[in-house]
């Protein structure tokens, strides 16, 4: 440990926060890791579940390697050793956080698009020429952000009325083309009694006491005077949940979705920008036992509301009778934040130091269970040049969260700002987003199944081999390239006026170049590879492997919904063998947990044969233990017959159509979707025939494109349902 201070977790609001410092930040998870990349991976992780102001310091010992001394400044000790199984990689520790605290919960898939945000776009005319430019320039989008000036006087759930006179109808003009929206909702509350939110907070006693226990307290933010509300409390949290029903959050749709800031809390006139710990809960508990969880309980609060709007019957009647999944980012968090939505690492600035620091930050939440995690593209405070907009977006195109933002005071930077040739660059980064969307869903799906992280660092899967410490210190050490699930490494451009970059190709697998030219990449070495401005960030598919992909350019995520897939299927060069996952649902509902309506497709290729078989829920595939997914909520253990009630349809209300009925209507849907094509790679000749076998089907003859310099075979047109067993036989 390079540091001589040790780590601070204490949430706290820091502006132009310093980077590599052990300085407290937004969120806390006191976990730590000791991986060993050597010999047999063993891992063993330590969580100190306290949410007090807690430090770290890490000692380097000479003989015992590192130890940690936790000092925490009140609570109980609680202390969790969560170890890998033997033999295995740290892939397998990883994966018992979340299902101590709770799995990252299963987005929409439009959340996993592109996200256009601004403080503040201005107006609804902004906001409609905004979108006009994505849809005249085909650049791909998905939900479009407003900050606190959309607000009347920063009085959240309400709207300027100058600004934004008609905010359903900007709402929905955006919603036809699949597109949503999400506004900024602070925990900060206007002390206003002429706002309804406050008045009705205080008749109800529903805020955090001053050190006195009598009085509500009383800190300065974005509106002005403000009060806090109690989230620690269970029925504040209701009362806040109620707050995002369409009757009560007036001018809100069901296409608007929240977005949590300052929740660290953020108090500009108290000790360190926060509340002072004398502070009180409602229930006499001092601010200072509870600190660090209060953005957590906010998150939560929040979430809730939005899935309690997503059971009303208005939502219901839109999904065929499902309950709607929503969308909530925050800035704060703590240990079990994911199962409430998405994080963003705050207030970045646009340097390339902070375009440097944003995988390692990613990839530390990740391995912390919190997967839906991304920075801002761009940086928020500052002015990007062209480049580092352009590497940077390529860039968090590849992470979980990908989201473009800007300070007020900084110049636009949407992706036409810069003009030729740097919006052709940004258009194609965006779109090869988009294309590995299939992907993404299914490592998201995995981390609500299994806990597995989205994005992972090359530890997580490889280790060195005996004796070879040089290797297994890399393998620790690399924080600038990563693994999305287990078969696509990524390697970005982070630094400037560069056109080649060296990555490294981790011992036990070889890698097949996905940028186009396929070449292959041996294992345990590090190779120049070409990487200019106008080529895609540096990917390679891990041989072994099949991957999905949508390949068709669309407006959005819901247009491209039931569009064909394509596979490639990269061999590996040992045994000419390669497996892959696709998981299915309806996408934007909660039918997965509620009816156990998904779909898990197996693609394997062995012995010239290429085979898929499709486990319908609540069956679970092999890989997925049905023990752990009951444990995470899922497979009808984590829902009591009473929630099940709850979240499913009343036969007797009109506007409800019958949930279990449509929950398999519209994943069939989904099941009939087709593969368009099949690429192939590492055979060493091509086959003469292929020839498809669908049960109740004549076997179809299939044509097929062989490139052999590439050593590329294409399948043209197999027009193969995902959701269906069948085979593909080559002969050769």
């Amino acid at each position: 440990d390079s540091y001589q201070e040790p780590y601070r977790f204490y949430n706290l609001d820091v502006f132009e926060y310093d980077l590599d410092v052990p300085m407290a930040l937004y969120g806390s998870i006191p976990l730590a890791w000791g991986v060993n990349t050597r010999n047999d991976g063993r891992t063993v992780g330590a969580f100190w579940n306290n949410p007090s102001e807690t430090f770290v310091d890490v000692i380097e010992e000479e003989k015992d390697g590192i130890s940690l001394h936790w000092l925490s400044e009140s609570g109980v000790i609680e202390l969790f050793i969560l170890a890998s199984e033997p033999g295995t990689n740290p892939i397998t520790a990883l994966t018992k956080m979340p299902v101590l605290v709770g799995a990252q919960e299963l987005p929409p898939m439009f959340a996993l698009g592109y996200h256009q945000c601004r403080w503040n776009y201005k107006d609804e005319r902004d906001v409609a020429a905004v979108h006009a430019n994505f849809e005249m320039l085909d650049i791909p989008y998905d939900v479009l952000w407003l900050d606190i000036e959309h607000a009347d006087g920063k009085r959240y759930f309400t709207w300027d009325t100058s600004l934004f006179p008609d905010p359903i109808s900007m709402q929905t003009n955006l919603s036809r083309t699949g597109r949503k929206m999400v506004t900024i909702v602070d925990p900060h509350i206007k002390r206003d009694n002429n706002y309804y939110i406050h008045s009705e907070a205080t008749k109800l006693g529903l805020y955090i006491k001053d050190e006195s226990g009598t009085k509500d307290f009383e800190g300065w933010c974005w509106p002005g005077s403000s009060s806090y509300l109690d989230f620690t409390s269970a029925d504040v949290r209701k009362w806040w949940a109620e707050q995002f029903l369409l009757s009560s959050y007036q001018g809100s749709t069901l296409d608007l979705y929240t977005w949590n800031d300052m929740n660290e809390p953020s108090v500009f006139n108290g000790p360190e920008v926060t509340m002072s710990k004398e502070c009180q809960s409602r229930n006499g508990i001092e601010h200072r036992e509870w600190h660090n969880l209060y953005g957590m309980y906010f998150h939560r609060a929040t979430a809730e509301g939005l899935e309690l709007r997503g059971q009303s019957p208005e939502a219901r009647a839109i999904h065929n009778g499902d309950a709607a999944r929503g969308f909530v980012l925050t800035r704060s968090f703590y240990a079990g934040s994911q199962r409430w939505g998405a994080v963003w690492t705050g207030d970045n600035a646009a340097r390339w130091d902070h375009l440097q620091i944003a995988t390692p930050m990613l990839l530390s939440l990740a391995v912390c269970g919190f997967s839906f995690a991304g920075a801002d593209a761009g940086g928020f405070f500052g002015d990007p040049e062209p480049e580092l907009m352009t590497r940077w977006i390529a860039a968090a195109a590849y992470t979980p969260f990908f989201r473009g933002h800007a300070h007020h005071d900084a110049k636009r930077r949407e992706p036409w700002s810069f003009g030729e040739p740097w919006t052709s660059r940004l258009r194609a980064a965006i779109a090869d987003r988009y294309t590995w969307l299939p992907l993404f869903y299914t490592l998201f799906a995995e981390a609500r199944f299994l806990g597995s992280p989205v994005m992972r660092p090359l530890w997580a899967h490889y280790k060195a081999p005996a004796g070879d410490d040089a290797t297994a210190k890399k393998l620790a050490d690399i924080d600038d390239q990563w693994l999305l699930g287990s078969d696509l490494l990524i390697k970005p451009v982070v630094t400037p006026g560069v056109s080649t970059i060296d990555v490294y190709f981790p011992p036990g697998s070889s890698w097949f170049d996905a940028r186009g030219d396929y070449s292959l990449y041996n294992p345990g070495t590090s190779q120049r590879i070409s990487a200019t401005l106008d080529q895609a960030v540096p990917i390679f598919q891990r041989a072994g492997s099949i991957l999905p992909r949508k390949r068709r350019l669309r407006r959005s995520t819901t247009a491209m919904r039931l569009d064909p897939y394509e596979l490639t299927i990269a061999l590996d060069p040992i045994n000419k063998s390669a497996h892959g996952v696709l998981y299915l649902d309806d996408s934007s509902t909660f039918a997965f947990r509620d009816r156990d309506a998904f779909a898990w497709t197996i693609f394997s290729f062995k012995d010239n044969l290429l085979t898929c078989t499709v486990t319908l829920g609540p069956n679970l595939p092999s890989f997925i233990d049905n023990d752990r997914a009951r444990t995470l909520g899922l497979i009808g253990g984590g829902l009591s017959s009473e929630d099940r009630q709850q979240n499913s349809c009343n036969a007797n209300d009109a506007t409800c159509i019958s949930s279990t009925a449509s929950a398999t209507e519209s994943l069939d849907q989904v099941l009939k979707t087709s593969i368009e094509r099949l690429i192939i790679l590492g055979l060493d000749k091509p086959p003469t025939t292929a020839t498809l076998r669908i049960p109740d089907r004549a076997p179809q003859i299939l044509e097929l494109l062989w490139n052999p310099t590439l050593k590329k075979l294409t399948v043209r047109k197999p027009d193969a349902p995902v959701g269906r067993s069948w085979e593909i036989a080559f002969e050769f």
